[in-house]
């Protein structure tokens, strides 16, 4: 059983309403008082401490975890609290399936804990804020969609990131499941161990700086692509396609 028992109100509340929104049971005491039989966890503000010595009839507990909370990320301190219910090391494991709108899986032990699917231009920042202040998080980036891959873990900065052999992770989707398949394969990638990588450098293929310039076309008001150079410096990561058309723009203008 969870228990919150901090007098920080705000993160009281956070908290609560984080596992009421998950339907989780839990229950509230107040900081000092004895913990009701059965607790597992015990969620407590930063600053503050808990003796988790005695249960309220005075009996050992020595399982009781303590789990330390801010009111500015709630969601973090309940997946730490059900991760430990579920028996997980704890760990914040995210998987990204890379391409044009790559899946993203937030794992805290076995638990899938947030899913995403954003614009490529997006995943860093996403991938980021979801690591930010975690322990230990490792990022597992699947090796496919060469580029957009590679773009996204030359953008990911102090965290450990792994390239993972991603065959085989897309599931078969029944009826009513279309559209989930980048996420569903990027909780398979993050599932895999793979190697580690700082950098990943890719020479783009003619049919990959194609589907760049296809690309820009599509996202151009004039219905223009821009040209190889600009398309490789996309490849790169050194210009966003936006960032490519506003410059063959500038260009054409000249």
């Amino acid at each position: 059983m969870i228990v919150v028992a901090t007098a920080d109100f705000e993160l009281y509340h956070e908290v609560v309403t984080e596992l009421r929104d998950r339907g989780v049971a839990f229950t509230t005491v107040e900081p000092g008082d004895p913990l009701p039989d059965g607790t597992d966890v015990v969620v407590v503000a930063e600053d503050e401490e808990v003796d988790v010595a005695a249960d309220e009839d005075d009996q050992p507990a020595p399982s009781v975890h303590v789990v330390h909370g801010s009111p500015d990320a709630p969601r973090r301190a309940v997946d730490a609290a059900l991760a430990y219910l579920r028996g997980g090391d704890g760990r914040t494991v995210v998987g990204v399936d890379p391409g044009r709108d790559p899946g993203v899986a937030v794992l805290t032990g076995d638990t899938v804990v947030a899913a995403f699917q954003v614009p490529r231009d997006d995943a860093a920042a996403v991938v980021e804020a979801e690591v930010a202040d975690a322990a230990d998080p490792v990022v597992r980036v699947g090796d496919g969609a060469r580029l957009d891959g590679a773009a996204i873990v030359n953008e990911l900065e102090d965290v450990r990131v792994e390239l993972v052999d991603e065959t085989g992770t897309t599931p078969y989707l029944g009826t009513g499941a279309r559209g989930m398949g980048d996420v569903l394969a990027a909780v398979n990638i993050a599932r895999l161990e793979g190697e580690v990588v700082e950098q990943r450098e890719v020479e783009p293929t003619a049919g990959e700086l194609q589907v760049i310039k296809d690309r820009s076309r599509e996202q151009s008001a004039e219905n223009r692509a821009i040209d190889e150079v600009l398309a490789r410096r996309v490849a790169a990561g050194e210009l966003s396609i936006e960032e490519a058309l506003e410059r063959h723009g500038e260009s054409n203008e000249e």
